[in-house]
């Protein structure tokens, strides 16, 4: 199957949005804590919180609240921002995928089956 995979980069900042983001605000909505969302993801919790605080920083305010926990842990909920990001990243992303998939499926048909994976970039 070939995918196509949208990273959003923001000029003249340099800041981006793409798939591990909104993976991770999506799994956020689902699970209730980054600890959970992390563990779901099989990512560690720095990394969530990086990612997190990375998109904190880029847009223009909170994309989570985040609640400290005690002994059954926190709880993390999406704000209005990070919803309107899930929407807006959702729908580039059909978008898309709706007006490149012949070509994607031509592409597709070009790749030889014995072709070496890609190795993955980290970010």
């Amino acid at each position: 199957m070939t995918k196509l995979v949208i990273r959003i980069d923001f000029e003249p900042s340099g800041s981006s949005l793409g798939p591990s983001m909104i993976q991770l605000l999506e799994t956020l909505q689902k699970e209730g804590s980054i600890r959970k969302a992390a563990k779901a993801l099989s990512i560690s919790y720095r990394k969530a919180w990086l990612l997190i605080q990375q998109m904190q920083k880029t847009f223009t305010g909170p994309v989570v609240l985040a609640e400290a926990g005690g002994y059954e842990g926190g709880s993390t909920q999406l704000t209005e921002l990070g919803l309107t990001l899930l929407k807006h990243y959702r729908s580039v992303d059909s978008c898309c995928l709706e007006g490149t998939r012949k070509d994607l499926e031509a592409l597709a048909a070009l790749v030889r089956h014995d072709a070496p994976p890609r190795r993955r970039e980290r970010g």
